[in-house]
């Protein structure tokens, strides 16, 4: 059985822009810009960005604050009719967070060649031996997410680069 997208264009592009508003919050944390929106019934109900530095916690992505907040709004784990926005491809656990939760729509948008599961590694998000998978779509405004970690890891380098050779 397919599942298929229940947003418009316009919606998609709204809510990634809300994602990467939380991204920028991480950004100024000098955190790795990953930001994330939960939706039901056009609303925002969680939100969340990257604090695995802050926290020193491995757990603490954006995705999974923005479910928790999400669970804490409508007051139940499931999360059935939400969709998740976030501005990199999911990693394997936020991949699993969003299915336990019931996340039914899931889009992205910079493709993660590392680390990503909802397409490019392998999709646990849309594979059918699971209780519950998602619709999932990816390159909502995927150049502005990319160019977000790209600057973000430009500077880290830059920083690094002129820290070492101060050092010399």
């Amino acid at each position: 059985m397919e599942k298929t997208s229940t947003l418009t264009a316009e919606e998609k592009a709204f809510f990634m822009e809300e994602a990467i508003k939380e991204a920028r919050k991480a950004e100024g944390l000098a955190e790795v810009p990953i930001g994330a929106v939960v939706v039901l019934d056009g609303k925002i109900i969680g939100r969340g960005h990257n604090l695995r530095e802050t926290q020193q916690q491995a757990a603490a992505h954006a995705e999974m604050f923005a479910i928790e907040e999400a669970c804490r709004t409508v007051g139940s784990w499931r999360l059935e009719q939400a969709q998740l926005f976030v501005t990199l491809e999911p990693c394997p656990m936020c991949s699993g967070a969003m299915l336990l939760a019931r996340v039914e729509e899931v889009y992205f948008g910079a493709y993660d060649p590392k680390g990503g599961t909802a397409g490019t590694l392998m999709n646990l998000l849309e594979d059918e031996r699971f209780n519950h998978w998602s619709y999932v779509e990816g390159g909502i405004l995927e150049e502005a997410c990319g160019q977000l970690l790209t600057d973000f890891f430009r500077a880290l380098r830059e920083k690094k680069k002129q820290k070492k050779a101060g050092n010399l």
